[in-house]
Formats: C-alpha cells, sequence, structure tokens
C-alpha cells in the first residue's frame, strides 16, 4: 500500500471503530516491556485481564506474578516464551517500530549480550523481519549500585542496545547516581529516556531532562500539570511516549476523556501512543488508537499525525 492508502484504511477503520482492519495499519509502540508484552491469548492462559484498577506498581506486579508468571513454566523458558509473544503481537499489530525495554538481569540471564543479543535477534527474523527493532536497556530506579552502573557500561559498549532507560518506583531515589551512566550512552549514541512525571510531578519531569539529557520521557504526563514545565518538554523537543490504558488501570488519571495527553498535544508537545504492559492492561496500540477516538480525545485526523509521528526516526519527528 501507498501512504495515501495507509491513511484511507486508517480513516475507515477508526471510523467503523474496527481493530481487526486497525491492525493492518503501521503504527509504532516505544513504551513495550518486553516480558509483558504479549496479550494474554498470545500466551495461552486461560485467565481473564485484571477488570479493576491497581492501587499501586506493587499491586500490579503481584497480579502479573500470580496470574501470569505463575502458570508458565519457570526460569528462561517461561521468560522467552513471554518475550517471544511480545514480537508475535507486534507482528499482529502491524508494529514496524517497536521499543522492547531488557532489563541487566535479564541479559545476564540468559549468559551475558552476545547470546542475549543472538536470541533477541532471532525472534525479531521471526516474527518482524521488516520492521524497526530498538532494544532499550532498562534499570530499575531502587537498584541504583556501582556495580549495576559499571554492568550496564559493559553491555552499552557491544553497541546492541539502541536506547537507554530507568524504570520503577520514580519516588524511590535520585537520579543523580545515573548521570556517569546517560553521558557514556550518549557518546555511543543512543537515545536517552526515563520514566517520569507518571507518579511524580511536573518539575520531577524538566529535571529529569536537565540532570540525563533527555530525549524521550517514557508516561510524563505529570508535565500537563504546568504551562511551565509542557513549555520546556516542547521548546527541548523532548517526545512523550505515552500509554493511556496504563494510566487509566493505575490510577493516574481517571478516564481517557479527562486524560491529559490532549492538553499536551494541544500545546505542541510531541507524543506517541504505545502498550507499556500489554499482558497486564490489554490494551493494543490499535485499542489504544480506539479508544482516543471513541472517547472524543482526538479527531482521525490528529491521531494519524501522531501514528505518522511515531513512525518517523526521533529526530525527524519535530513538528
Amino acid at each position: 500500500m501507498n501512504n495515501n492508502e495507509i491513511n484511507i484504511k486508517f480513516f475507515n477503520a477508526l471510523k467503523n471503530k474496527d481493530v481487526l482492519e486497525l491492525s493492518s495499519v503501521p503504527k509504532s509502540d516505544v513504551h513495550n516491556h518486553a516480558g509483558r508484552g504479549g496479550k494474554i491469548e498470545d500466551l495461552s492462559l486461560d485467565i481473564s485481564p485484571p477488570v479493576s484498577t491497581f492501587a499501586s506498581l506493587d499491586d500490579m506486579q503481584n497480579w502479573f506474578e500470580n496470574n501470569v508468571k505463575s502458570r508458565l513454566k519457570p526460569g528462561i523458558e517461561g521468560y522467552l516464551y513471554r518475550v517471544e509473544a511480545s514480537f508475535k503481537q507486534a507482528s499482529k499489530d502491524n508494529i514496524k517500530k517497536l521499543a522492547l525495554n531488557f532489563g541487566l538481569r535479564e541479559v545476564e540471564s540468559l549468559g551475558g549480550i552476545e547470546n542475549f543479543a543472538k536470541v533477541m535477534n532471532t525472534f525479531k527474523m521471526m516474527h518482524i523481519p521488516d520492521s524497526e527493532f530498538i532494544p532499550e536497556l532498562s534499570l530499575l530506579r531502587s537498584e541504583i549500585y556501582e556495580e549495576e552502573v559499571a554492568i550496564a557500561k559493559d553491555i552499552i559498549s557491544h553497541n546492541w542496545f539502541k536506547s537507554l532507560d530507568i524504570c520503577g518506583n520514580e519516588l524511590s531515589t535520585s537520579l543523580e547516581k545515573y548521570v556517569s551512566l546517560y553521558k557514556y550512552a550518549k557518546t555511543k549514541g543512543m537515545l536517552l529516556k526515563v520514566h517520569v512525571g507518571e507518579f511524580g510531578v511536573a518539575r520531577d519531569v524538566v529535571e529529569a531532562v536537565d540532570l540525563l539529557e533527555l530525549d524521550e520521557i517514557h508516561h510524563g504526563i505529570a508535565a500537563a500539570d504546568s504551562n511551565e514545565c509542557v513549555n520546556f518538554i516542547r521548546n527541548n523537543r523532548i517526545i512523550l511516549n505515552i500509554c493511556p490504558m496504563s494510566n487509566i488501570m493505575l490510577r493516574r488519571v481517571k478516564d481517557y476523556s479527562s486524560h491529559p495527553i490532549r492538553k499536551l498535544y494541544d500545546a505542541g508537545v510531541n507524543v506517541t501512543i504505545n502498550t507499556d504492559d500489554l499482558t497486564i492492561f490489554n490494551a493494543t496500540v490499535s485499542d489504544e488508537y480506539i479508544n482516543l477516538y471513541k472517547y472524543n480525545v482526538f479527531s482521525i485526523d490528529e491521531l494519524n499525525q501522531i501514528r505518522i509521528g511515531g513512525l518517523c526516526s526521533y529526530n525527524k519527528y519535530y513538528k
């Protein structure tokens, strides 16, 4: 299909709220935790998605441990099964730009970066051979130790990971100890990201961008609470990788209609639409587009602009 045909297909799919049709349209998913990126049916699990919101990240993790991990094979075999499900789901939803988030322990569990990269590259070629794959190394914010930073630098030195992230409880500790790691990652040409502004406040977003010289923010919705912060994000051309269903399920926003993505977009902030933890939140990228349209958050043309922007390289996305 040429671009005009794709745009028409996108328009018709959204107008008809046809998720199957929309799943054939090229999209991006650049905020996706690899071991939780497949749908429940991709994992062949006979369970229902969570029906109520989570009180905290710990509450969410407990649901995942009790309902998903405990029902799959333990150890490496179960982990790889879950990761492959993420690639399979990306293929089903025609994700042409996929950033998957992996942790230090996951790399070590496969014997180091060389074997880890080989396994993930195999998954990529099996399931999304024509898609752009952006492996993302992620450290837990509550585990900032010199040892972890040294391990991360060694992994980064192999030039397989393309972006760097810090996830977990953003209120747990300062980002100061990551400065040297982010400086090193920048010399390697990596995209620099952090989970921030999901549970914290607007100034946390500004401070993280300044401290670590970030390119993108995972979540960042708290920025909408401050016009000064919004202007800072826009003027510094920071992309916010937003996951609406995740924000609702974790009680960061009440519903789609009140989601701050609209305010951020209207202010000229570049946003992408993503899944976060698809196994838990049960909303594909196509589902998210339909929900944002159904609840009158965006028009079809606006959603198409966001879709096209998400498929561009980060330095080409700026308005």
